[in-house]
């Protein structure tokens, strides 16, 4: 496969599968990103992420199954397919003893780059590290040294960005500030992010990938999540025991669910005219109409709803056989 042949994914995954042993830590997944997604990439700890981005790096092959960056096999195109691909592990590879823009200068050696130290500025400057670029690594607190891993990562200007629990051990101001820097970066490049935080997902990604089991449990982009789909929540100060009933008999309503203390969930058809009928009911009838509003699922709700799924379909923990320094991998 090249660029020619398809041209739209600038990561694909088709049918990776990892073994170790005679665990299976990653099954068949199967997902692609289009050029500037942000695509959020979540799971338990030992669901298989850390397995998976390994292989979409090159780091490590998969036992079954191709990856692709910006069309490039990562095992057969290593370095063509490394060339569009910047990388931020988990333990971010940097050498405390050397200044900032040192270390970003021997990177940008490493990868043959031309006018390096432009590259350097340029860099240090997108991760706002421009004040600090004679300071030794050792010396930078744990965000200061997160930008820096981002910095090498950027600093040959990839197409695509892996990055691996990035803000992962920062205080909230670091937080905000790393998740600030990767929606900067990611408005040209497509992102891959793996998290633990649910909130960093909300706020920077356009689409969540959830892997569980090995396996892919949800694909959704966030816009559908944040809707709800064709979902109202109704709230009422005073429903009568006819309430589900009367507004069964709404058209356009095709189901009702008490959703808590005087609040319902109701499935329509998507139509104006069927939240309006629904609110003149409920104002009609002398319910006390407090909100009536779309139904928004939240991220957290449908990661613990696939978990339980995945949970009610996993092999009994005495079944597997897995080694330890897998689930070392994976935490």
């Amino acid at each position: 496969m090249n660029e020619a042949d398809n041209p739209i994914f600038m990561i694909e995954a088709d049918n990776l599968t990892k073994r170790y042993g005679t665990y299976t830590a990653v099954s068949n997944l199967t997902f692609s990103c289009e050029p500037g997604e942000i695509v959020g990439f979540l799971g338990p700890n030992g669901a298989g992420k850390t397995s998976t981005m390994r292989m979409l790096t090159g780091y490590m092959p998969p036992s079954e199954g191709d990856a692709y960056i910006a069309g490039f096999h990562t095992v057969d195109e290593s370095l063509q397919a490394r060339q569009q691909l910047g990388y931020l592990p988990e333990t971010v590879p940097l050498y405390p003893e050397m200044s900032v823009e040192g270390y970003l200068h021997f990177i940008g050696q490493v990868r043959r780059l031309e006018n390096v130290w432009d590259r350097v500025d340029d860099v240090l400057e997108a991760v706002d590290l421009l004040d600090r670029a004679e300071s030794f690594i050792g010396s930078l607190s744990k965000g200061m040294r997160q930008r820096v891993g981002i910095a090498q990562a950027l600093l040959h200007d990839p197409d695509v960005l892996i990055l691996d629990e990035p803000t992962i051990g920062l205080d909230p101001a670091q937080i905000v500030e790393i998740r600030q820097i990767i929606a900067d970066v990611g408005r040209k490049r497509t992102v891959l992010l793996s998290t633990h935080i649910l909130a960093e997902v909300e706020q920077i990604c356009s689409r969540v990938i959830m892997i569980m089991n090995g396996r892919i449990y949800a694909d959704l982009p966030m816009s559908q999540i944040k809707q709800g789909g064709n979902q109202l929540s109704l709230q009422l100060a005073q429903p009568t025991e006819q309430t589900s009933e009367i507004l069964h008999t709404i058209e356009g309503i095709t189901a009702v669910a008490s959703s808590g203390p005087n609040q319902f969930l109701l499935s329509v058809d998507g139509r104006d005219e069927t939240k309006i009928a629904v609110a003149e009911t409920a104002v009609s009838q002398g319910w006390g109409l407090l909100e009536l509003s779309p139904h928004r699922l939240s991220l957290e709700t449908l990661f613990l709803e696939k978990l339980k799924e995945a949970q009610a379909t996993s092999p009994e923990p005495e079944e597997l056989e897995v080694p330890e320094e897998t689930l070392e991998a994976e935490q």
